[in-house]
Formats: C-alpha cells, sequence, structure tokens
C-alpha cells in the first residue's frame, strides 16, 4: 500500500515557466538544486524522491517546499546571514594593529588583549579574521629544543 503524500506542493508558478527558469540557472548551483527539487515535485515524486533525485535529505526537502509554498520563486533564493557592523570601531583595529606590530602574539593573546583592552568578545575564528583582514600572517610557531647549545651551527661546523 502507497502512503499518501502528508503536503502538497503549491503550483506557485507555470511549468513551461519553471523549465525556462531551470534552463537559465544552470551556473547558480544552489537555485538550479531547487528548482529541480520542485520540478520533480510537479511530476509526482514524493518529498522523499525528490530529495533523494537531488541529494538531500528528507528535511530538507521539506524546508525548500515550505520556502517554496510561502514565497514562491524568490523563497528558493539562499539567505545568507547579514553582517551587522563591526564590534570594533576603526580607531581601536587601528589602535590594535599599532600594538601588534611590536611583537608575536598568538590568536589567544590577540583575544585576550581584545577583551582587555576594549572590553569587547571575539571567538577566536572571529579574531583571526580580523587578523586576516589587517593583512597579518598565520604561523604556526616552531618549537625549540631546551637542550640544543646556543651556538649548534658552530658545534656542527666542527665536527
Amino acid at each position: 500500500m502507497v502512503k499518501t503524500e502528508m503536503y502538497h506542493i503549491e503550483r506557485k508558478m507555470d511549468e513551461d515557466d519553471l523549465d525556462r527558469l531551470i534552463k537559465s540557472l544552470e551556473r547558480s548551483t544552489k537555485v538550479l538544486k531547487r528548482l529541480l527539487f520542485v520540478k520533480y515535485r510537479y511530476d509526482g515524486d514524493s518529498v522523499r524522491e525528490a530529495a533523494k533525485r537531488i541529494g538531500i535529505t528528507k528535511m530538507m526537502g521539506y524546508a525548500w517546499q515550505r520556502r517554496w509554498n510561502q514565497d514562491g520563486y524568490r523563497g528558493l533564493m539562499p539567505r545568507y546571514a547579514r553582517k551587522g557592523p563591526s564590534k570594533m570601531s576603526v580607531e581601536q583595529k587601528e589602535m590594535l594593529k599599532e600594538k601588534l606590530k611590536n611583537g608575536e602574539y598568538t590568536t589567544s593573546q590577540v583575544r585576550d588583549m581584545i577583551r582587555d583592552e576594549f572590553g569587547i568578545e571575539y571567538t577566536m575564528k572571529q579574531v583571526w579574521a580580523i587578523l586576516k583582514k589587517m593583512g597579518m600572517r598565520y604561523a604556526k610557531p616552531y618549537p625549540h629544543d631546551k637542550r640544543r647549545p646556543r651556538d649548534a651551527e658552530n658545534v656542527l661546523k666542527k665536527t
């Protein structure tokens, strides 16, 4: 016995218009995949079958279908997180950059410095992004052996 569909897909546009959109969006793969999902649903596939054909989870298929039913084509557009204004002002970033020129710091030390100096909490990833925008380079520290003599190169040359 075949289980009937619980959620029906609304036909927000004509199937020919949908095909035209699919052909015009071949380069925008995110929207294209979502439109193909809708097309498969129009053709009678269940959410599970259409999701499997596209290569997404069933829950993601239901989310795309819900967005399609609510907003049509506009609902399938990717929704990227909006950036708000930076917590640090331009002057604060300049001050930080000047302080960092004087020495070598780890990302966690820079995070602590920002917290202590400016009272702003950042994650390690956010600090890394700030440093990258400032043009700072990331390097892993080279481990130094404490047993190594200070003139190791000269000792090596002698032997």
